[in-house]
């Protein structure tokens, strides 16, 4: 079972990449004839010369010498999506606008599919492969869509420039666009932006990208349209203590350790302010403390919905002024390309003002190789159609949804079911043969399908009935016929859940229940199965399915997330036990009771005693839940032993503050007053056993609770690592936890201080503790 850790992926060699590039290029890439020229490409005698064309410069200097020789109509036209071209300088015209969340899509209208081109690889949706705790899939998962779309720009029918990933925290189970998040908590969500991106950009020489990435939506945007409230008039009330603690988190890994090329601002106002106009938000913190190297996009619209819905300002050409200002570069939508103009003959703007976000957006697409000339003679312009959708994309594919399945509830060890015991199967739900379902949204179009009921089949014989017209199962007229074919069969596998009818962009849930009848529909086959029921769930956001876990007749619980276009295969792989599942639940399943407490609007963390508010997502919501964030069990079974921990730290001081004398800057230390770098991490060591009799893959989590911290989350995440063990094996896993990342706590005015004192590490079900105790000698008195 490929885990495809960093170690154990396959790069081909460069000088057989440069053959490649000598055969393609003639046989497969040669330019069309007729086809526009690209910016520099030799073709322009006129644009030859340039300093902007000259490859041997700086970026900077090439960019200053390009935006010398724009007019002011052509800066502004460029600050948009559909970017003019600038036919007297040989550049094309340019559409930013194109997304890769879980492959390459074409919801953006930057990429087309057809001709050599017809679909791209769909991997699972990114719930799903959060699931997986796996960063080396990530990164890989990255570099394979980076790859395709790459192939695709070189056949002219895609962008450079992604608005991929979505980091956002999925903090309430109903928005509908939680599939599209790594989860709800910020350490994972981190990892897997930095991870995502690094697959995305390439580790090429200096600053070259080989696409551009963008985390979204920044920042506290998680809510769509629920309650009469939608994400354009809504106004996120967060505080300072859970905006650095958690909300900014993800954002912050993107730009610090992903060295992400662009940032999206979302549409949502936070604490009254747009975030696309909020300088605090912009400029000085992506662009000034975090180190932003690249561009910030608005949503789409969200600067027309800024003046238009949200009455930000009294006139459009304020508002222009105001975003820019701000330090908004590119505008997704045509407002910057209708008000700007005025803006400046105001006095609002200055033309410097443009030229500042044109940098950034220029020197973007210079690092893309994007006025370097013809694209199948740089770096990358090999690929080509025979890159896209190859047998090797396609078991990643695969590999990835078997990771990111997770296994709920195993009843008296039921499954794997066996393929000589259970010849004859049920395949029944209305997500029994699934196919674009499975691939959630922010897709394109898949190289093709394998669904639970096609997988099922490879393994047994199968009976089908869908026991609902669909996943709404708006009546209950088809569950007679799906008891029937139960009561043939040697095992019934039911397959129900969600769709984007019920979850998507600008849909949020209502409830957290099955729609319609489908909890009667699975109910009523596992007492008609006269072998065992698995129940396996399709979906983005957590289901109450407590009826099914104390239901003896229900044997086993899957949760498979949108599994992308192999998802069938993966799901059939796990039940008939061809592979070991290992999956662990990226987010808190709560029961439908709690929505009662938690209004989408309330984006408070914390739960508050004095109203009854519960709080949220694991880290401190401490009521009753159905399935806890990550929860997945295994055919197999694992222990662990610590092997190597400290059990005392010193903190070296560099600074007190305001008086050198107070026990609360001992107690609750700022990060900014420990020379961080100077502090090793913590070389924690654990040793895992596969005690069981299957080999498996296993994920170690590490979490921590801060000592007397009553604003502190109770646990949190501070690390992991995925490891595959063959059965009676034994490895020594070794997960990096730094004390000022990942033992310091978030304060109520925003400051992050490191609590001195007993810090308690979880590792399943062993814990650890760890004194931290201030150093003062290097500190002058």
């Amino acid at each position: 079972m490929a885990c495809y850790f960093r170690s154990g992926v396959i790069r081909w060699p460069a000088v057989a990449a440069m053959v490649v590039v000598v055969v393609v290029v003639a046989a497969v890439m040669g330019r069309a004839e007729g086809r526009a020229a690209f910016a520099c490409d030799g073709q322009n005698a006129a644009t030859g010369n340039m300093g902007f064309c000259k490859v041997s410069l700086g970026i900077e200097e090439r960019v200053r010498d390009l935006i010398g020789r724009l007019t002011l109509a052509e800066k502004i036209r460029l600050l948009v999506n559909n970017a003019i071209p600038v036919p007297r300088l040989g550049i094309r015209g340019y559409e930013w606008w194109s997304e890769a969340l879980h492959g390459v899509s074409n919801v953006g209208p930057g990429t087309k599919f057809g001709g050599a081109y017809p679909g791209a690889t769909s991997f699972p949706q990114v719930i799903t492969t959060a699931a997986s705790f796996n960063q080396s899939l990530w990164e890989e998962i990255g570099r394979v869509v980076s790859d395709e779309a790459r192939a695709m720009y070189n056949g002219g029918t895609a962008g450079l420039t992604y608005w991929s990933p979505n980091v956002n925290i999925f903090r309430d189970p109903r928005w509908g666009r939680g599939q599209e998040t790594p989860g709800e908590d910020p350490i994972l969500a981190g990892m897997y932006a930095a991870s995502y991106v690094r697959g995305l950009q390439g580790n090429g020489q200096g600053k070259r990208l080989k696409v551009a990435a963008c985390c979204k939506h920044y920042t506290a945007y998680d809510l769509d349209n629920w309650n009469g409230v939608d994400r354009y008039h809504f106004n996120a009330k967060v505080s300072k203590q859970d905006l650095e603690d958690t909300y900014n988190v993800p954002f912050k890994a993107c730009v610090v350790e992903g060295k992400v090329a662009s940032v999206m601002c979302s549409y949502n106002q936070v604490n009254g302010k747009p975030t696309c106009a909020d300088p605090d938000l912009l400029k000085n913190t992506i662009r000034g403390t975090w180190g932003l190297d690249g561009y910030i996009v608005s949503d789409c619209d969200s600067v027309g919905v800024m003046y238009d819905n949200q009455h930000f300002t009294h006139t459009p050409e304020e508002t222009a002024a105001y975003t820019i200002k701000a330090g908004l570069d590119l505008d997704c939508g045509p407002f910057l390309a209708v008000h700007t103009a005025a803006a400046v003959g105001r006095g609002l703007l200055k033309e410097a003002d443009l030229n500042g976000a044109l940098a950034n957006l220029l020197a973007v697409q210079m690092r893309l190789g994007m006025f370097d000339g013809e694209p199948t003679a740089q770096p990358y312009g090999h690929l080509g159609p025979k890159d896209v959708c190859t047998p090797a994309h396609k078991h990643l594919a695969l590999e990835a949804a078997r990771q990111g399945i997770v296994l709920l509830q195993n009843r008296a060890a039921s499954l794997p079911l066996s393929p000589t015991r259970h010849r004859t199967v049920a395949v029944i739900g209305p997500n029994s043969d699934a196919t674009v379902t499975m691939i959630g949204n922010y897709a394109g179009v898949a190289c093709g399908y394998t669904s639970p009921l096609q997988g099922i089949a490879k393994y047994a014989k199968t009976i089908h009935q869908n026991g609902c017209a669909n996943v709404g199962c708006g009546g209950n007229q088809l569950i007679e016929a799906a008891e029937t074919a139960a009561r043939v069969a040697d095992a019934t596998v039911v397959v129900v859940g969600l769709d984007q009818s019920i979850e998507a962009e600008s849909r949020d849930r209502n409830g957290l229940l099955l729609p319609g009848y489908q909890q009667e529909l699975v109910s009523r086959v596992a007492r008609a199965s006269r072998g065992p029921t698995v129940l396996v769930l399709m979906s983005g956001g957590p289901i109450d399915v407590t009826f099914a876990k104390s239901d003896p007749k229900i044997s086993a619980i899957l949760w498979a997330g949108y599994p992308g276009q192999a998802g069938g295969a993966a799901i059939a792989d796990v039940i008939f036990g061809a592979i070991n599942p290992g999956g662990k639940l990226p987010m808190t399943w709560y029961p439908q009771s709690y929505l009662a407490k938690v209004p989408m609007t309330n984006m408070g963390l914390r739960p508050d005693p004095s109203t009854g508010y519960p709080g949220r997502t694991y880290r401190f919501y401490k009521g009753p839940v159905v399935f806890p964030f990550g929860y997945g069990l295994s055919y197999s079974k694992f222990t662990h032993s610590i092997a190597e921990a400290p059990k005392e730290l010193p903190i070296p001081l560099t600074n007190l503050s305001p008086n050198p004398n107070s026990t609360a800057s001992l107690n609750a230390i700022k990060v900014s007053h420990t020379d961080c770098a100077s502090i090793s991490d913590l070389g924690l060591q654990i040793d895992v056993k596969n005690v069981g009799t299957l080999d498996g893959s296993h994920t170690v989590l590490v979490f921590a609770t801060a000592p007397n911290e009553n604003s502190s989350p109770y646990k949190h995440l501070i690390g992991f690592e995925k490891v595959h063990m063959t059965a009676g094996s034994q490895k020594r896993v070794r997960i990096g936890v730094h004390v000022c990342d990942h033992l310091s706590r978030v304060d109520q005015f925003g400051t992050r201080r490191i609590p001195t004192g007993e810090h308690t590490l979880h590792i399943g079900d062993l814990t650890h503790t760890i004194s931290l105790h201030a150093d003062l000698q290097n500190i002058k008195f």
